[in-house]
């Protein structure tokens, strides 16, 4: 294993540092764009006409290249991690606003009825009603979106050493070190693959009517125990 943990002191940070600094890049702006995501999903859900402008626009910025982004976050936010943040924040809503959407939208009709009948207003019946039911939908574009960030955030290596594993693969071509490359994608593969099974962890914790298996008959029984489930919880919080 010589050589491939060997990390040069320029980089400033231990191999447990750099991934760190890699998941704290790559994490921090899903969690934000999840955030925005879910006040922007419900609006588009009750004012349809907004959706396809909000989606052309996520569209837009995911298409135009980091790099790009870095010319002109630089000027304002300067060689830091904020540069390398802001837009996988951004990148991160193409994929987590039709989540959402998506994720409200296969709340049954009848469960949105009975809330209503019930007396609960639209943010309480937003919380406590679809987004549970939306949990499985939600936490779908969650994982792509995750390992999209940790995936991207290598790009901030091209500005000052800011990405995290990435910057071992600057590293290993300006010291002829090959095995340092081998290091940065074998390891940011690794992370992407363990952040991805605790999210799975965390929806079968988020979805305790989800049965383990998959099957058409498994997903209409988690769609009613999720129904049956989404219209107590306002009731017994009442």
């Amino acid at each position: 294993m010589n050589g491939f943990f060997d990390i040069p002191s320029d980089l400033q940070h231990s191999y447990g540092g750099l991934i760190a600094i890699h998941l704290q890049e790559a994490l921090v702006p899903v969690l934000v764009g999840l955030l925005l995501a879910l006040p922007i999903g419900l609006l588009c859900v009750h004012y349809d006409w907004i959706y396809g402008p909000v989606l052309w626009t996520s569209t837009v910025l995911y298409a135009i290249p980091s790099i790009a982004f870095f010319v002109v976050l630089i000027d304002y936010t300067g060689l830091s991690q904020l540069t390398v943040m802001i837009p996988l924040c951004l990148y991160s809503l193409v994929v987590l606003v039709p989540a959402v959407v998506d994720g409200i939208r296969s709340v049954p009709e009848e469960t949105n009825a009975a809330a209503s009948a019930m007396g609960i207003g639209l943010a309480r019946r937003y919380l406590q009603v679809q987004l549970p039911i939306a949990v499985p939908a939600i936490m779908a574009g969650l994982r792509v979106a995750v390992a999209s960030s940790i995936s991207l955030v290598s790009v901030g290596a091209l500005i000052g050493n800011q990405g995290g594993l990435g910057n071992l693969l600057t590293t290993a071509q300006l010291y002829g070190r090959p095995r340092l490359a081998v290091t940065s994608v074998v390891t940011t593969a690794a992370l992407a693959i363990v952040i991805d099974a605790l999210l799975v962890l965390l929806r079968r914790v988020l979805t305790p009517w989800e049965p383990p298996s998959g099957g058409a008959a498994g997903r209409s029984g988690a769609v009613t125990t999720a129904e049956d489930a989404a219209t107590r919880t306002p009731e017994g919080a009442s």
